[in-house]
């Protein structure tokens, strides 16, 4: 019978420490090689935190598959909008502000783990999250944003 573990490790800093490797050592998998291939997928978002889900397929012969998400919409953000945390106060203070590009780059990674039914509909979550963390969208509050569709041009 397959088992999973999920965790939340910084992209390309991955340890055998906790969360992994405690969750990992029963299991008798290599925590080493493990962690290696994880740090290796996770290379590219080095700095935000990233779901990862570890299935292990036969622990037998100690098969396992790697499954690495996307970081979450805000991480997203903060990054293209060079801010390193959220505004405490997002509807007076704005920490940073990204581009229609960017939004339709975070709203493309974003959409498959997403249960919205086309991009723009994802571009609209992610408009929602820059509320919340302060982020404008071409110099605009995005709450002033009506028409998605002049951003997926």
């Amino acid at each position: 019978m397959a088992q999973q573990i999920e965790v939340l490790v910084e992209g390309g800093k991955a340890s055998g420490g906790p969360p992994l490797g405690p969750a990992l050592g029963p299991l008798g998998l290599n925590i080493n090689e493990v962690v290696g291939r994880i740090n290796q997928e996770t290379a590219k978002f080095a700095g935000m935190k990233v779901p990862v889900t570890i299935t292990v397929t036969d622990p037998n012969t100690r098969k396992y598959e790697i499954s690495v998400g996307t970081p979450p919409a805000s991480s997203l953000l903060l990054r293209e909008a060079g801010a390193g945390k959220g505004s405490s106060d997002p509807l007076r203070q704005k920490v940073g502000n990204i581009t229609g590009e960017q939004l339709k780059k975070i709203a493309e990674m974003k959409h498959g783990s997403t249960l919205s039914s086309g991009i723009e509909n994802t571009m609209k979550e992610i408009v929602g999250t820059a509320v919340s963390v302060g982020v404008t969208i071409d110099g605009k509050d995005p709450r002033e944003i009506k028409n998605i569709s002049e951003y997926n041009g």
